[in-house]
């Protein structure tokens, strides 16, 4: 007996009554399949529908070769009577989100005759794939025709035509269909075959938002969201810029303005503390000259200033300079050089005294220890 499909009759139920036809066990529980269901199986990119069948949770809903079997939590013997409702809240997000994604993949295959290559529904966004590559200001300009489409309310079409009006449809697919298909029409927007479950009228959308989009493999991927999604995505993005707008004590259309001048005078500063530093290292460089080996320890220095430091140290103290910077408990950073000198071995019985790694040239090597301090002064002096 094959299922009676209901969310294809109303998108719109949410509760209904069947019996169950079959249980069998899995590997993870059991599934169930049923005289009749609302609950809409994963397919066409749309994830399935969750839900209840009497006390026992649905938890996926997949069809398999023809027949739609639902995953329980437990089993229902075959015969049992069962109400099942289904998580309308998700049904409804899943039905705006499909519905916004042909809008916009129709429209973006009239304008630019490209296609949709690849759709992906998350639990947060909608990536879309075209097989060519779509300006960003081009997206910004279709965001507005797809969102002016959804306010004009247009009535969406579903139906089955014969093989011989298929033939007639300039409808989009992956690939050439046989046998019933299903074609969903947003008139002015798009015809395509689908076999997911859409909104009545494209107001019921409410919004489509384009959120980005970057070239991918000669095309485009966009990422989109579409009716609470939007309206949700779109509070956090408030939320941000107001506290962006608190910190900088700017308004908040002046935020990025504010970010920019503070770029600049972070920038100008790291100049300042850079050419500070080197003055530093130069001093250091000048009270170690030709005073021989040096173990020096620096707090708060990226690697490249512990390299930097060495590098002085090494020109002038006529020895072997080890530049150390760090703390016991995350280890430290280290730079070692010595001119015209061979470091490979040292540097070896270094590491493996110190928990280290690193290396470089024969003269110059960079790395990092697990070791303390007291550890690595007790190995600097006994060489």
């Amino acid at each position: 007996m094959e299922t009676e499909r209901i969310f294809y009759k109303d998108a719109y139920q949410k509760e209904f009554d069947g019996t169950v036809l079959e249980c069998r066990k899995t590997k993870k529980g059991y599934e169930v399949r049923l005289d009749r269901t609302v609950f809409y199986p994963e397919g066409g990119g749309q994830p399935c529908d969750l839900g209840m069948l009497n006390q026992v949770s649905v938890t996926d809903v997949q069809e398999k070769e023809g027949e739609i079997w639902h995953a329980v939590s437990a089993p229902l013997a075959e015969g049992t009577k069962v109400h099942g409702v289904i998580d309308w809240e998700r049904r409804f997000d899943l039905m705006q989100q499909h519905s916004g994604e042909h809008i916009v993949s129709g429209m973006i295959h009239e304008k630019y005759g490209c296609n949709n290559v690849g759709f992906h529904m998350g639990p947060e966004m909608i990536v879309i794939n075209f097989d060519r590559e779509i300006p960003p200001e081009e997206l910004e300009d279709l965001e507005r025709q797809a969102n002016r489409y959804v306010w004009e309310n247009h009535q969406v079409e579903i139906s089955w035509p014969s093989p011989e009006e298929l033939k007639a449809l300039p409808y989009r697919s992956k690939k050439e269909l046989e046998g019933d298909v299903r074609i969903v029409t947003y008139p002015g927007a798009d015809i395509c075959a689908c076999c997911g479950i859409h909104v009545a009228s494209s107001g019921e959308i409410g919004q489509i938002m384009l959120v980005s989009s970057r070239k991918d493999r000669g095309g485009t991927q966009v990422e989109m969201v579409c009716g609470g999604r939007a309206l949700r995505f779109s509070n956090e993005m408030k939320k941000q810029n107001r506290k962006i707008s608190m910190l900088l004590s700017a308004k908040p259309k002046e935020t990025a303005a504010a970010v920019e001048r503070l770029q600049q005078e972070t920038q100008q500063l790291k100049f300042r503390l850079t050419g500070m530093e080197l003055e530093h290292f130069a001093a250091i460089a000048r009270q170690k000259e030709g005073k021989g080996d040096q173990l020096l320890f620096e707090e708060g220095l990226s690697p490249e200033s512990v390299r930097k430091l060495a590098v002085q140290v090494m020109e002038t103290c006529g020895g072997r300079c080890a530049v150390f910077s760090g703390d016991d408990a995350e280890g430290y950073k280290y730079a070692v050089g010595k001119k015209d000198g061979d470091l490979r071995e040292w540097t070896k019985a270094m590491n493996a005294a110190l928990n280290g790694r690193g290396g470089g040239k024969p003269f110059f090597v960079q790395g990092s220890v697990r070791a303390s301090r007291k550890e690595i002064e007790e190995f600097f002096a006994a060489q």
